[in-house]
């Protein structure tokens, strides 16, 4: 039995090649984004998800509101590590941590001959209460006694491979390790690295007692709670009966036990879970650990059901529409006692058939994709059907469930035919005729409606990183170079013989030295206060760092007052626009001599600024001030170089770049020479605008695909059924454009009203993405024209090759019969 239903099938697929065809394709495009997504989701979603008690260990972030604007810092004050478990009930353990970022090691070999390593910034200062919270294998040392004492670090084996190549893990023990060169520590301990995925990559531990004891690191640490540093992280561990939300109300007590909350803002400590860790970008989460965005998941699962509904769709469709010329082979095999569950179980037998092959095809592209979008996949996922096992179950689930969703109601329609009114040549009633082609135009226009919404999010997109990309910031982005040295203790000694090797070059226009560009992913804020003899105004304000000529090398439009001097390293400040209206001057020059308090400090306004963006333009620009960084050496280590003009076909900023090449290596030999263009730093910001429109575009290209080969399949069928009226037509003087425009009317008023159904639905949902950004574009009425007319266009380019053709043929040879 079963074998006679696949040779049946088989013979029906070799009988309609082409509409096989059609539905094998549109099934596997489908499947293909499909199984790919599902990678890229099950990859993202078993993060972090194997500690044990994950669901009670929660990271303690920071929340502010100013004047009404939200913001987010990943970092906690740092006196909060030991006071949670004092004064916040329902904690019972915490692990503070500090992250150290661009640090250079100094190793020492099997032959004592010290060795630079360069280091990726996956390393902390932690203690034992991490290692209790978080647990990682030991191989040597202990969590309670390896980090309990200052200068003493515990590494990963691969690490301690990479730092000591020769040596067994017993010969690591004792060696010595340097960071900075004047944090000299001893190994301590060695474990291994977390084999699940995890944003926990750290591979070096230094003892946080050696933070507080180190000069350098102590600086950073800043034991202050009207501090904030997203360096500064804090995870805990809640007991089995505490409740988040009264944790939170007490987190936020705690904090302003402390540091008194300042009028018209707010600032509160708040619960993260672990398991939100991997996709909460509103806080930064580790160097060189990338996030994911669960918004762009469910997007891209989105994606994958509609395109897989899109595949079921003609497949329904292109059944249905055949289902007269299967009528008496129906009629036959009931007359000969074939039940109606037994013409169902065939046709649903000959859908999973196809959906099998499909999935097959869809197994075999899926490698390829995977290379083919290596940019955009996440690093770490993998396609490996003889190691996954979870992946051929979800196969098997999307076999079945396409199969079902494909070939249910076509098997219904089908095995209900009457074999009296079949053997007739009656196999359809009115009704039925008339309820099929409801449905088959239902699903045209759900089609019309999924493609067009792809098409207009496709545009609004574009244009608006258009506008991200062309938008005046409030300064210069081109032709500018900056890079950092991680050798802080050697900056203030050589930064002046590098700043003059530079200005020798003659395809340098300016140097400055100082902190971050105008515009960064980092920020540094503290509490600054104004008092204007009625009130104290205190609020957070931002800080960047740059000497005289840091607003020349980025064009910062000076409103009032004067530029910074060596002179105002301790005693004067530049604040930005935004700050001095907050404080309440409409006229910048009022803000000029005014004295506001600083890191505890009384400091002098010295100018005022026009507004730039801090950030990309999802965030609103924020009170800044603008401050020399003096000998601050933390401050003190980016070069900001702007390069002269570029000839056409020049190659001057190539021979500039090997200049300071030439330059960075004569006076820090020991560091590698890493420099970013800013405009690429400014485009980096929207990466993941960039890739949503990549991801779009692939969409909406497959997605007028699908649909267009389905309208493909149904014009093939409703001119062979129309043959003999369309050579009627031409008999009686119609012309090939007025047989066209009728073959092809029908489907153009499935797809106007398809535009009117999905630009309500497109607006709204363009609307809600919009609200990521703070600046951003407007939702132009043409978004939705074009979006309607690429459609009508793809529809009639494919709708031509069979319309055409039908219209130009001989009536002749479709009338003969007559």
């Amino acid at each position: 039995m079963i074998k006679n239903y696949f040779k049946t099938a088989f013979r029906s697929f070799w009988r309609h090649k082409l509409f096989t065809f059609i539905n094998i394709i549109g099934l596997s495009i489908g499947i293909s984004a499909s199984i790919v997504i599902y990678l890229i989701a099950h990859f993202d979603l078993t993060f972090d998800k194997f500690h044990k008690d994950g669901d009670r260990i929660y990271r303690i972030v920071t929340n502010f509101s100013f004047q009404g604007e939200p913001g987010y810092n990943s970092g906690v004050p740092t006196p909060a590590g030991d006071a949670v478990i004092k004064e916040v009930p329902g904690i019972v353990m915490s692990a503070p941590f500090f992250t150290m970022y661009d640090t250079k090691v100094v190793v020492n070999n099997e032959f004592n001959a010290p060795k630079t390593i360069k280091n990726d910034g996956q390393m902390i200062c932690a203690d034992e209460r991490y290692f209790a919270m978080f647990n990682y294998t030991w191989l040597k040392g202990s969590a309670k006694t390896s980090l309990n004492q200052p200068n003493q670090v515990v590494l990963t084996t691969n690490q301690a491979k990479g730092y000591f190549p020769k040596l067994s893990y017993d010969q690591v023990i004792g060696r010595q390790v340097i960071y900075d060169d004047s944090i000299k520590t001893t190994v301590t301990g060695i474990v291994e690295p977390f084999k699940e995925h995890s944003d926990f990559v750290f591979h070096d531990f230094i003892s946080y007692n050696t933070g507080l004891t180190n000069s350098i690191l102590k600086d950073n640490f800043r034991m202050q709670w009207n501090n904030v540093n997203s360096q500064s992280q804090l995870f805990v561990k809640l007991g089995e009966a505490a409740e988040p939300a009264a944790v939170n109300k007490a987190l936020t007590t705690m904090l302003h036990k402390h540091d008194k909350p300042r009028p018209g803002n707010s600032e509160d400590l708040m619960l993260e879970k672990l398991s939100d860790l991997h996709f909460d970008n509103k806080y930064y989460n580790f160097d060189n650990v990338r996030s994911a965005d669960k918004t762009t998941l469910y997007g891209l699962l989105g994606i994958a059901v509609f395109l897989l509904l899109l595949g079921c769709i003609n497949f329904i469709n292109l059944t249905t529409a055949q289902a007269s010329q299967r009528a008496k082979e129906i009629g036959i095999r009931k007359t000969l006692g074939s039940n109606r569950r037994q013409l169902i179980f065939q046709f649903l037998s000959e859908t999973f058939l196809i959906t099998l092959f499909a999935v097959i095809i869809s197994v075999g592209l899926t490698p390829v994709i995977l290379k083919l979008f290596a940019g955009f996949i996440p690093p770490g996922v993998e396609f490996s059907l003889l190691q996954q096992p979870n992946l051929i179950v979800f196969l098997l689930l999307l076999t079945l469930v396409v199969s079902l969703l494909s070939g249910f109601y076509p098997s219904l329609i089908l095995s209900g035919y009457k074999p009296v009114s079949v053997l007739k040549n009656q196999a359809q009633s009115n009704s039925n005729k008339t309820r099929n082609a409801v449905l088959r135009k239902s699903l045209t226009v759900t089609q019309f409606v999924i493609a067009q919404f792809f098409i207009m999010a496709t545009i609004l997109v574009s244009k608006q990183i258009h506008y991200m990309l062309n938008k005046d910031l409030g300064f210069k982005k081109d032709a500018i170079v900056y890079l950092s040295t991680p050798t802080k203790l050697m900056l203030t000694n050589k930064q002046p013989v590098f700043m003059d090797l530079v200005r020798q070059l003659p395809q340098i226009e300016m140097i400055s030295v100082g902190g971050n560009p105008p515009s960064s992913g980092g920020a540094q804020s503290t509490v600054a206060v104004y008092n204007d003899g009625k009130k104290e105004i205190k609020m957070d304000l931002e800080q960047k760092y740059g000497d005289a000529n840091y607003l020349k090398v980025y064009h910062l439009k000076l409103l009032a007052g004067h530029n910074l001097a060596d002179q105002d390293s301790s005693t004067g400040l530049i604040i930005n626009n935004t700050y001095a209206k907050l404080l309440g001057f409409r006229n910048p020059n009022d803000a000029v001599g005014k004295r506001i308090l600083h890191f505890e400090k009384q400091k002098e306004i010295v100018g005022v600024v026009a507004d730039f963006h801090q950030k990309s333009l999802r965030s609103v620009i924020k009170p800044l001030a603008i401050l020399h960084p003096g000998e601050r050496k933390f401050w003190n280590r980016t070069f900001h170089i702007a390069l002269k003009p570029q000839t056409a076909g020049g190659n001057e900023w190539k021979t500039a770049i090997a200049g300071l090449e030439k330059a960075w290596k004569s006076v820090y030999p020991e560091d590698d020479f890493e420099y970013h263009f800013f405009d690429e730093s400014i485009a980096r910001f929207y990466e993941s605008e960039q890739q949503t429109s990549t991801l779009l575009s692939w969409a909406t290209g497959l997605s007028i695909l699908i649909s267009c080969l389905g309208m493909l399949g149904l014009a093939i069928y409703t001119t062979g059924q129309r043959t003999k009226e369309i050579g009627v037509r031409k008999v009686l003087g119609a012309s090939v454009t007025q047989i066209v425009a009728l073959l092809s009317a029908e489907l153009l008023w499935l797809i106007l009203l398809a535009f009117v159904l999905v630009s309500p639905v497109a607006y709204y949902a363009m609307h809600k993405w919009m609200q990521n950004f703070a600046d951003h574009t407007s939702i132009s009425w043409w978004i939705f024209i074009l979006g309607g007319g690429v459609m009508v266009v793809a529809t009639l380019f494919t709708l031509s090759f069979q319309t055409v053709k039908a219209a130009v043929a001989n009536p002749v040879k479709s009338l003969r019969s007559e």
